[in-house]
């Protein structure tokens, strides 16, 4: 209709002409409360900004000289993390001389970035900045495969909780105490047989003579 006509029938009604589709032939419109509607815009996109998920910079720091206990430690730390939907970067911290060698930590940095591969993806490559090197891992939207770490964690202890705890290892305690009980008779039998030789040698030399 006329826009002359829609603004009458909008006025009349004590509402607004609102303008939904300008690009249209010809262009859409409704009738209806412009401030109300503006409203609900607003609440709808706050509630959109709640659900999406913000991804914060973790850091994860090494050492190049790291043992494997403690890098399995801090490679779990980070499955977390990434679990979470965190980004993380890894850091690589250089103290005194070895920063010469640069290239232990760029190949600890590749192993954290391939153990990582079922939930991360390499964001930024490994660069040196000052005496730390690092790289950035984000999450994958689907991961590939289980955590690495994580899951071996778990298996042990499950392994564990089906043998009944550390009951096994106290078995293999008590066989041990026995072997050695039976080393200590094997050896105090041989100290008999030592002690023993001497009459002997002295009744041989008596024949002897």
């Amino acid at each position: 209709m006329p826009t002359d006509e829609a603004q009458a029938r909008a006025r009349t009604a004590g509402l607004d002409l609102i303008e939904i589709s300008p690009t249209a032939q010809p262009p859409v419109c409704k009738i209806g409360d412009y401030g109300r509607m503006k409203y609900e815009l607003s609440k709808k996109e706050k509630d959109t900004r709640k659900k999406q998920r913000n991804f914060e910079l973790r850091e994860v720091k090494l050492r190049p000289k790291i043992e494997q206990h403690d890098y399995e430690t801090k490679a779990r730390m980070a499955e977390r993390l990434l679990q979470d939907g965190s980004k993380i970067k890894v850091t690589i911290m250089f103290r005194g001389r070895e920063i010469t060698y640069t290239a232990f930590g760029k190949r600890l940095l590749d192993r954290m970035a391939e153990d990582m591969t079922p939930l991360a993806i390499v964001e930024r490559e490994a660069r040196l900045e000052g005496r730390n090197m690092f790289m950035i891992l984000a999450p994958r939207v689907v991961p590939t495969g289980p955590p690495k770490f994580s899951s071996i964690r778990d298996a042990e202890k499950e392994k564990e909780h089906k043998a009944g705890g550390h009951a096994p290892e106290h078995v293999d305690d008590d066989h041990e105490e026995d072997h050695d009980d039976d080393i200590d008779d094997v050896d105090d039998h041989d100290d008999n047989e030592t002690e023993a030789s001497p009459e002997e040698q002295v009744s041989a030399q008596d024949q002897n003579a």
